[in-house]
Parts: structure tokens; sequence; C-alpha cells
């Protein structure tokens, strides 16, 4: 009877301890077989612009966001105009993700009613691992579209007067949790100018950065700088924007202080006619709302 008990013990030692060893030893050859991964930098900036110009980002895969861009007027304008409150040019954009790479959005402003339309892509991620890049660069492309009546209606005018243009290359790099910077050569192309010695073609080289304060708030910066001897016959100046971004859940809040009116790139970009230093400061904000159009498949 002993001798049976002391059998049958080890016969369940013998089964579990090998079952141990088979387990230990798949895991080995599993850890072995496991491919080396790239992983990809996300949220170098919480949304897709970074104030008023646009960010590395774009929406996601299925996403739809949609943007409302609030300028009130300046601030020296003096108490009979609320310093700015009775005035405002308004954007509402929509932003699509056809991929995670490639978005595509739309808008309309309340300045010179103005549609406009645009593609971004995102050609580089910012890796490490396997694949690793130091940066990401997106490539961006808009057309905007006058639709106000003319100023002059008296002479001939061409439907293509009306149309603008802009390309940029947006590179930025997320150093750690908390910073992100950008730069962003940017061209602007006017069809049709105020005055025979402006421009129709702009060079500008801005620069942009994000630093976090916490989980869900970061202060922000951006700056546009127009290259010399580009002949205006107004006077115009940089653009330079500065605020808080506070992310709410499904929404992102931008807050911010700036001395261009115009909220694309067509307008701020070449058209500030502000300086801080004389007060032309506009109070904005930016309400950007995820939506979610496409779920993405799960496979289990």
């Amino acid at each position: 009877m002993h001798l049976r008990i002391i059998t049958l013990s080890l016969f369940f030692l013998l089964i579990s301890s090998f079952g141990a060893f088979s387990q230990e030893d798949l895991m080995s050859v599993l850890d072995k077989d496991e491919k080396p991964k790239t992983e990809y930098t996300s949220a170098t900036f919480k949304t897709t612009r970074i104030i008023i110009g646009q960010s590395v980002e774009n929406a996601p895969k299925g996403d739809m966001l949609f943007i409302i861009t609030h300028h009130f007027g300046a601030l020296n304008t003096g108490y009979d105009n609320l310093f700015g409150l009775k005035q405002a040019t308004i954007r509402l954009g929509l932003e699509y993700g056809l991929t995670n790479r490639l978005g595509i959005g739309f808008g309309l402003n309340t300045y010179k009613n103005t549609w406009d339309g645009f593609l971004k892509y995102k050609l580089l991620r910012q890796s490490t691992g396997v694949r690793r890049m130091p940066f990401t660069l997106t490539l961006f492309g808009s057309t905007s579209v006058y639709t106000s009546k003319w100023e002059v209606p008296d002479r001939k005018n061409y439907f293509t007067s009306r149309i603008n243009y802009a390309f940029q290359i947006l590179l930025a790099r997320k150093f750690g949790e908390r910073l992100s910077l950008q730069l962003s050569p940017s061209f602007i192309h006017k069809n049709l100018v105020v005055a025979a010695k402006d421009q129709n073609n702009i060079f500008a080289a801005g620069a942009g950065g994000r630093f976090k304060i916490s989980p869900r708030v970061s202060i922000n910066a951006e700056y546009y700088y127009l290259f010399p001897h580009q002949i205006y016959s107004q006077k115009r100046y940089n653009s330079f924007s500065a605020g808080v971004d506070i992310e709410t859940g499904g929404h992102v809040f931008q807050i911010f202080l700036t001395n261009s009116m115009g909220e694309n790139e067509e307008t701020f970009i070449p058209e500030t006619t502000g300086t801080w230093n004389k007060g032309t400061i506009f109070l904005g904000f930016n309400i950007t709302r995820v939506f979610t159009i496409v779920k993405p498949k799960v496979f289990l």
C-alpha cells in the first residue's frame, strides 16, 4: 500500500515537472522567434494645429475633426470696441483621416467669405527600434478661394484671380514626453495681388513648439519669418502667436494671443499687419472635436 502511494506520488511529480519544463522551453522558443519591433512616436502635438499654423499631425484613419477657429478684434481698438470683443472672424473646418498618413480638409472663413481645401501627407514618422527615424516629416498643400464681391466690380475680373495656394514642409521632433519642436518652410502664391509692385510668390520660414506642463495642459508658440527683399505696398510683419492647449476628453481647447487676423496659411503668413509692440494683438481660440466615423477593425 505504501509502495503504491509512493509510486503515484513520483508519477505526478514527474508529470508536473515535465509540464513546467515544456512551458519554459516553449516560452524560450517564442522569445527567440519574436522579431524586433519599430516603435513610432505619437502625439508630437495634441492636434493638427500648433496654434494657427499646421502641425505634423493628421486625423487618424476613420476619424473626423470639427475645428472652430475664432479671432476677436485687436485689443488696441479700445473700450468702445470692448477691446476687440465686438469684432470677430471665424473659420469652420472639417478634417478627415483617409489613412493614418493621408488627411484631407475643408474650411469656410468669414474673412472675404473664403473657402479652402487641403491635403496633408505624413511622409516620415519619428521612430525607434528596427527602423530609426529622428523626426516626423509631413507635406501640406492647400488652395483657398475668395467668394466675396469684387472690390472693383467695373473692371474685368477673372475667377482665377480669387485663388491662392500654400505649400509647406513640416519637420518636427518630440524630445521626451514634454517638449516638441517644429520647422515649417512655407511658400505662398497669390494669383492676384493688391498693387503692381507686390509679389505673387512669398517665401517664409516657420518655427513652433509645445511644452507640456501637465498631462492635459501645454504651452504653445509659433513664429513665421518673412524672408527679406519681398516688396509689399503695405507694411507686413512676421506672425507670432502664443497660447495654451487644454485637453478635455474628446475636445482640445486652444486659447492664444496673436498679431495675425487671418486664419489660414494664405492670409496669416503673408498678410499680417499687426504688431505686438503697438498692441495690435488679437485674442483667439480653437476648439477641436473628434468624431469616429469608421471604427478600426479588431481581429481576435
